[in-house]
């Protein structure tokens, strides 16, 4: 096994998660239907399904859309917001659903994909050996933040904490600035704020599951 692993890193425009790899020798690249915010030439503007067969060691999708998926936002299947039909938002859902099933079973031995809690609707829909994910929060790795997100793996170990803070009590001021995703204003650039990854979170991901292959090989 070589030292470095070829990486795709889905549904990723901050290039957090990329960098986080590239500084520790992988050969990364990014993809999403976006262009990268640092405007690195790793980043491939495109559907990361044409991507999943390209020859990776490791992907990581680092969020795919799960606006449907998540349990915030399981009320719209119900209650369309204003100027939506409740046919879009389960056509919507299962758009979604059909994104994170190809990339889980993506022809790649280690696959994590990222993504918040998840309501049952959005479960049902998915592959049937989709493990329970591990929950993790940024807290766990030296960020002051709230954000119950879940990984999803395979070939994989669950991630170890690296520098667990003791979080706020609920009601301080302290608590609402940890908060803060929760806690965004609508606005166009919501989304972005609210999917990006935390550096501390992509830091433990490259040291842990960078080096898992290596570590595989050898025992």
């Amino acid at each position: 096994m070589a030292d470095t692993l070829r990486i795709l890193i889905g549904c990723e425009t901050s290039g957090v998660m990329r960098r986080a790899f590239a500084a520790r020798g992988h050969d990364v690249w990014s993809c999403d239907l976006l262009p990268a915010e640092d405007r690195s030439n790793r980043h491939i503007v495109g559907d990361v399904r044409d991507h999943l067969a390209d020859g990776w060691d490791l992907l990581i999708v680092a969020h795919p859309p799960c606006t449907r998926l998540c349990n915030s936002g399981v009320r719209w299947l119900h209650e369309p917001p204003p100027g939506r039909t409740r046919d879009e938002m389960w056509s919507e859902l299962d758009e979604g659903a059909a994104l994170f099933a190809a990339c889980w079973q993506a022809p790649v031995p280690r696959i994590a994909v990222e993504n918040p809690v998840m309501h049952r609707h959005a479960r049902e829909r998915l592959p049937a050996d989709l493990p329970r994910p591990q929950i993790v929060q940024p807290w766990w790795f030296g960020e002051q933040a709230f954000k119950a997100t879940g990984f999803y793996l395979r070939g994989l170990p669950q991630l170890t904490a690296t520098n667990r803070l003791t979080p706020p009590r609920p009601g301080t001021p302290e608590h609402k600035r940890w908060s803060a995703v929760h806690r965004a204003p609508p606005g166009p650039d919501r989304w972005r704020f609210r999917s990006r990854t935390f550096e501390g979170v992509a830091e433990a991901c490259a040291d842990q599951w960078g080096g898992w292959p290596i570590e595989e090989a050898v025992a």
